[in-house]
């Protein structure tokens, strides 16, 4: 039996692969960079042969590094960034325009008009989700009336939509499987949450042909193989998800109250509510945690765009360090007698405010403020976010636990600093595991359990373990002051000011 899975995480600024062994130690990564683009002010797109060429070449690379080959591997699991949109013709797997990343914001007023025209309820009862840029059926949308020629070829069948697993799958199998996992699926606003099906209306609503929909499956499931002429043999894909949701695989959240938040370009914090979907009524995304067997699990989300972006800005945007490693040193010299607010809405903002307008804004400084303020001001505006998403959920989830830990992981984890400052803001417990490849290892679960290899989750939950538990110190009075300054900052902010 072969004993290797091996995982494609495709994210926001990088695709990497990992392979796993059987009892899901890393036995290789490889990992390649690739440009991002900014076309107009608040749009971001990729280049979709970027996401393909940098997939292929790090699952190439990670297969080698790990001294196996193609015929030694039992399965895949793909996970990604979500809601980013592709269209691509169905005879020549060519993209009709550059993906548009989840981060854009191109369809904002569309998403005013449907609001006007009193649809958002319609949406959100069916999707769970709100109205908003961020989501993939505005982009569609978009899509098909601006890349030239693409409605008529959608109407006549030639197109097919995907996010990004559905375009690798399709890649990878050389056109064979057009399809997505259910976690997917579940952010296209086109997706009926409690079906578990496309939805006609909601895709008459949007001008979105139904002809360019994938097959939606369970996340373990038989996706088809790869080519063999990729690498060297045909390698069965056994799971996808989004990656928040393979986040939360990962991380063992497999009962109804366990918790997760991922600190990457952004930060997602998803709740496991259990068989039952729970519908916010403080403005956060109801959503399928992960479907097994048939039967959906849901969640609820709290998504915020700029975390870990909040620094790549201090290196990239402003010059003000040379490495991310240096903000935890940098914000821990701070001036303590300085109050700096960073509200990193470069994008708008997301949960609980929703504000696609609002645009980022540094409050408090002085004559006296250093870049070591700065520093703090990036890395406390996580922990400030987090909590407004915590505090949103306790409000929904009723029969909650108000004991309960969260689970961290994600590249700012790292960051002792960070998440020192997530436990005091959050006046909670804050786990961070010794496995930091929490999103691949559960995209790796997916394939590893679809192919057999693997236990059902509850047994896969027992082998999470303890890296570091962050307990709170900040004194009472402290953590209200901040949070009230951090709430002032944001009102302050908001375009409906």
């Amino acid at each position: 039996m072969s004993k290797f899975i091996v995982a494609i995480d495709q994210g926001t600024t990088s695709s990497r692969a990992l392979v796993f062994r059987s009892d899901l130690t890393v036995a290789a990564v490889a990992q390649e960079e690739f440009p991002q683009h900014y076309p107009a002010p608040g749009w971001v797109e990729h280049d979709p042969e970027d996401l393909w060429r940098t997939t292929l070449a790090t699952l190439r690379a990670a297969i080698a590094k790990a001294g196996i080959a193609a015929g030694d591997v039992a399965a895949i699991g793909i996970t990604n960034q979500r809601e980013t949109t592709l269209i691509w013709d169905r005879k020549t797997s060519e993209p009709i325009h550059r993906a548009i990343v989840w981060q854009d914001r191109r369809t904002a007023e569309t998403c005013n008009q449907l609001k006007a025209e009193g649809l958002e309820p319609l949406f959100a009862a069916k999707t769970g989700l709100l109205l908003d840029p961020y989501f993939s059926g505005t982009k569609v949308k978009w899509l098909l009336d601006n890349a030239p020629g693409a409605r008529a070829r959608a109407e006549s069948g030639e197109l097919a939509f995907g996010t990004v697993d559905s375009f690798l799958l399709w890649r990878l199998t050389g056109g064979k499987v057009h399809a997505t996992d259910a976690t997917n699926a579940s952010r296209t606003l086109l997706f009926d949450i409690h079906a578990g099906e496309w939805d006609a209306e909601l895709c008459k609503a949007l001008d979105v042909p139904m002809s360019l929909l994938p097959e939606v499956k369970d996340c373990a499931a038989d996706y088809g193989a790869t080519s063999p002429d990729l690498l060297g043999a045909a390698i069965p894909i056994r799971g996808i998800a989004g990656d928040q949701q393979a986040a939360t695989i990962g991380q063992g959240c497999f009962s109804p109250g366990m918790m997760k938040s991922t600190y990457g370009t952004g930060c997602f914090a998803l709740l496991n509510t259990g068989a039952t979907p729970v519908i916010s009524k403080n403005r956060l995304l109801t959503t399928i945690a992960y479907q097994l067997g048939g039967t959906r699990t849901y969640a609820l989300e709290g998504a915020i765009f700029i975390a870990g972006a909040a620094v790549q800005w201090l290196r990239d945007g402003l010059g003000l360090i040379a490495s991310a490693s240096e903000t935890g040193e940098l914000a821990a010299a701070a001036d303590p007698a300085q109050h700096v607010y960073l509200v990193p809405a470069f994008v708008g903002l997301g949960a609980p405010y929703w504000d696609a307008d609002a645009r980022g804004a540094l409050f408090g400084l002085t004559r006296g403020t250093t870049r070591k303020e700065l520093a703090r001001a990036a890395l406390e505006s996580v922990g400030y976010q987090t909590r407004d998403l915590i505090e949103a959920m306790k409000g929904d989830w009723q029969s909650r636990d108000n004991g309960t830990v969260l689970r961290v992981d994600g590249g700012m984890t790292a960051s002792d600093f960070a998440m020192q400052f997530l436990a005091d803001i959050l006046d909670a417990p804050v786990d961070r595991p010794k496995i930091m490849e929490t999103t691949a290892l559960g995209a790796a679960y997916l394939a590893g359990y679809s192919a057999g290899m693997l236990p059902p989750p509850q047994e896969f939950s027992q082998r999470w373990a303890l890296d570091k538990r962050f307990t709170p110190t900040m004194a009472t009075d402290e953590r209200k002051t901040r949070y009230a300054g951090w709430r002032d900052a944001v009102r302050r902010t908001l375009s409906t000011l």
